[in-house]
């Protein structure tokens, strides 16, 4: 019996490396696709040797052609944190937009079922707390942050269009914020930073007076709500994130405790937009894919920390992106 074959684009970042590696474990043929942009091969070196893995280099926002068939596309193609997004809005615009397009007319042509990478940033800075799927969001279109959260949102309009009008099997996920080993030092996200600024012994960096809000979901945990999500029948958006809910401040706090760092923690000034508040409710995936995160926030980040001391010098240089 032949393998079933996947495409995961964006399968050398954070996010897409760790698909790729949960689709081999579940026995696919993983086809990897990036521009490396963002991405690093470090991430799936590992998968180079095996029969049952292929890396294309290449840019979605430019056609996209796959040879053979083809029974899932996951398309995690993005940049996804504000250094990387607000220093390369056309391409974030581009793989938002063109890159989908492009791959949903390779699923309808292959006959595929694909699942799109969507975000908690289509909620914006939210007047509806926790989130659920049936909030619109209140996102500023023309701020520094819209050409993401726009991005995203034109990408679930494109995607439930190819879903009504063609038929197609489709899937959106909402990502909530996600860690776990092979994120990139410094990235803008506040987990990296934090413990990246923690390592070279820095005081930790807090946006406004860190009173407003995020909820971690372990890389593990959002990997199998994804698995779930696609192989379920559902069409429509669904949450998936961890609802524990903390203050930067307490975050900042348990990052100096798990470092053993002495450090301050000092504030900056609150970036344009920034969400005050960000907290899945995941009633719906509970329900839905019988789903819910496992892995504590003191289990998942011990394995992260211990992931970051674990990199060469050389290593943590690959927190700095190459953007063309």
């Amino acid at each position: 019996m032949s393998r079933k074959r996947v495409l995961i684009t964006g399968a050398a970042g954070f996010l897409g490396s760790h698909l790729s590696d949960r689709f081999i474990k579940e026995g696919y043929h993983v086809i990897g696709m990036d521009n490396l942009i963002t991405g690093d091969l470090r991430n799936i070196q590992h998968l180079f040797s095996l029969e049952n893995f292929e890396f294309y280099h290449h840019d979605v926002s430019k056609f996209v052609h796959v040879p053979g068939e083809l029974h899932y596309i996951l398309h995690f193609a993005s940049p996804a944190s504000p250094i990387d997004y607000l220093k390369i809005p056309i391409q974030t615009l581009k793989v938002g937009s063109l890159g989908t397009h492009n791959l949903l007319g390779l699923a309808k042509a292959k006959n595929a079922r694909m699942l799109i990478a969507s975000t908690s940033e289509v909620y914006g800075d939210p007047l509806v707390h926790p989130q659920n799927e049936e909030y619109w969001g209140n996102v500023n279109p023309v701020g520094p942050r819209g050409v993401y959260d726009e991005a995203k949102r034109f990408q679930e309009a494109i995607t439930m269009a190819y879903h009504t009008f063609h038929k197609l099997e489709t899937r959106i996920v909402r990502i909530f914020n996600t860690y776990g080993p092979r994120m990139r030092l410094n990235d803008g996200r506040v987990l990296p930073t934090f413990i990246g600024q923690a390592l070279r012994g820095e005081p930790l960096t807090a946006f406004g007076d860190g009173s407003q809000t995020r909820s971690f979901c372990y890389v593990s945990d959002l990997v199998e709500g994804i698995y779930r999500l696609l192989l379920s029948d559902y069409a429509s958006p669904v949450n998936i994130g961890n609802p524990a809910e903390i203050t930067i401040n307490e975050f900042a706090e348990e990052i100096l405790k798990l470092t053993g760092s002495n450090q301050k923690i000092i504030h900056t000034a609150l970036p344009k937009d920034d969400p005050k508040q960000r907290q899945p409710d995941i009633t719906l995936a509970r329900k839905l894919l019988g789903w819910e995160p496992k892995v504590s926030r003191t289990e998942g980040l011990k394995i992260t920390f211990d992931y970051f001391k674990s990199l060469s010098p050389e290593e943590l240089l690959r927190s700095a992106p190459r953007f063309a």
